[in-house]
């Protein structure tokens, strides 16, 4: 039997994006509120820039896919019928420990595609509903970006200016320009000068040295300590085995399990999930109890389905001339929207955006080098390798994936994690909408990158390990029929229990879905802090 824990008001589960901009907001009102994450807190040491072998460490112990990094606080995904395969991190901070910080924000369009376009759901909120809280989360993360931009709205002004383009930056742009292709600097949540204790960039390069991550926004900085001070109890190591709900299907609290395996029952008044696309629906569906045979808050049956990533191509473009590689961001450096809408000429529904990213390091270049025309290693290999070291850029299309059923989270009853919590399963295959997407996106930035001066490009028409964003398996939406969160992201069937990750996306747009989570959470906060 679990240990049975004093009551508290709330309690939020997961400390990545939108767990730790919750948790800050819920903190300021005085609310005794508990922060369970499974990981431990992140040892800024253990960032992999500093070392020699730092390219090594990227593909294992720093791996985006916990199935290959395998640290303790990591958990399986069982993921061998998916095009795709997710990232996640558990530690205090969550993937944001693991990110580019690339952050556009969604246009407003986005929030409307089924009036527009007719496909796929529109979402119970708009744009202008999340606009003050995309500009209080800009604050507090520390945005370092420029007005302007004709593709989106007007805004607020960033905190900081934008990151430097860079020679090689300098040359996509003004390729796009002779093009006329719409493009602008990236919004990142990198500083590009001090903020609040951070250090603001400084041609650190791109994996270079622990200073460099420094500028990257984290929650567990941003907004978890901030919180603590406000009176934040952060429990770490803590593993949620279900969401527990009386006979009534009443919510009661949460069960977990810490390291040393004893397990806990936590009473609260509310209970918050910020676990992501896969984590958020595991932890409902292993909440089976009489009066929710099917999962918990599962009566439409969509709990788990839904599930959207954001499909990636790339091209790569070679240059006869050094484009160095370890100058500036990995990838927030410019923003292409110029084929981000709609166009009935075209056949496929909605649009992409293209990021520049710069070249690899230099075990990445020999690596991929021996995939390029059949090169065997010898001498053959390094010529070809002294050809396209620090000579090469990138352009990675950022398709929107629309909403399929059959794309969804299941559990495996089978198979458990060592606290014997059972297994995700995820199920997911590429649309033939974006793979039409994904191949007009390769052939417009192969004419960019050859416009700006490549000599030879290749392509990648899927990046199986790009599943760094996770939605939808929790829709939002006012029909109980068809959704699983209302507008306030406050469950259907179970009143007190919210769902603020990306989970309750009803669609992805073509930008990557971080702000937009944040300011989810940071508004949720708000309708519970007024109720």
């Amino acid at each position: 039997m679990p240990k049975n824990l004093p009551f508290v008001d709330i309690v939020i589960v997961g400390s990545g994006a939108s767990g730790g901009a919750c948790a800050w907001k819920l903190s300021e009102s005085g609310a005794k509120v508990v922060l369970l994450e499974q990981g431990d807190w992140f040892d800024q040491n253990d960032y992999p820039g500093d070392t020699n072998d730092w390219e090594i460490k990227q593909k294992n112990s720093f791996h985006f896919n916990p199935n290959i990094r395998n640290l303790s606080n990591d958990y399986e995904i069982l993921d061998k019928n998916s095009d795709i395969h997710p990232l996640m991190y558990n530690a205090v901070g969550g993937s944001t420990h693991h990110w580019t910080a690339h952050t556009p924000r969604f246009h407003p369009s986005d929030f409307r595609v089924n009036s527009l376009d007719g496909v796929a759901f529109d979402w119970p909120i708009s744009y202008w509903d999340l606009e003050k809280y995309y500009d209080l989360n800009d604050i507090m993360m520390g945005c370092s970006g420029i007005n302007g931009d004709p593709a989106n709205p007007p805004r607020s002004e960033r905190p900081m200016p934008p990151l430097p383009l860079g020679e090689d930056g300098k040359k996509i742009a003004e390729a796009a320009d002779r093009l006329g292709w719409h493009w602008w600097p990236s919004d990142s949540y990198q500083a590009s000068e001090d903020y609040k204790g951070r250090v603001g960039w400084n041609n650190h390069g791109t994996f270079a040295s622990k200073k460099q991550w420094q500028s990257v926004a984290s929650t567990d900085v941003t907004y978890i300590k901030p919180a603590i001070e406000n009176g934040l109890e952060v429990r770490t190591n803590c593993a949620v085995q279900n969401i527990s709900v009386d006979n009534a299907g009443k919510l009661t609290g949460v069960i977990y399990v810490d390291n040393r395996g004893n397990q806990f029952f936590q009473e609260a008044g509310k209970v918050i999930l910020a676990c992501n696309g896969i984590g958020t629906p595991r932890i409902l569906l292993n909440s089976k109890s009489k009066i929710f045979p099917d999962g918990l808050a599962n009566s439409s049956g969509l709990v788990g389905k839904n599930l959207m990533f954001h499909p990636y191509a790339s091209v790569n473009g070679y240059f006869n001339e050094d484009v160095n590689y370890s100058l500036g961001p990995l990838a927030n450096i410019i923003i292409v929207q110029e084929f981000y809408e709609t166009d009935p000429n075209r056949n496929f529904v909605r649009g992409y955006s293209f990021q520049m990213a710069r070249s690899n390091g230099p075990a990445h270049t020999a690596l991929g080098t021996g995939n390029i025309n059949n090169v065997i290693w010898g001498k053959e290999h390094h010529n070809e390798f002294k050809r396209r070291f620090k000579k090469s850029l990138g352009m990675a299309i950022i398709s929107e994936d629309l909403p399929e059923l059959h794309n969804r989270v299941e559990i495996d009853e089978s198979k458990t994690d060592k606290n014997g919590i059972p297994l995700p399963k995820i199920f997911y295959k590429t649309s033939l909408n974006t793979r039409n997407l994904l191949n007009h996106g390769m052939k417009s930035a192969e004419k960019l990158l050859l416009e700006a001066g490549s000599y030879e490009v290749n392509h990648n028409p899927l990046l199986q390990t790009a599943g760094w964003h996770l939605m939808g398996t929790a829709k939002m939406g006012e029909d109980p029929i068809h959704s699983v969160v209302n507008s306030n992201c406050e469950t259907h069937d179970v009143e007190n229990l919210y769902i603020i990750d990306g989970s309750v996306f009803t669609t992805s747009a073509a930008v990557n879905p971080t702000p937009t989570i944040q300011a989810i959470a940071l508004r949720t906060a708000d309708i519970i802090l007024r109720s």
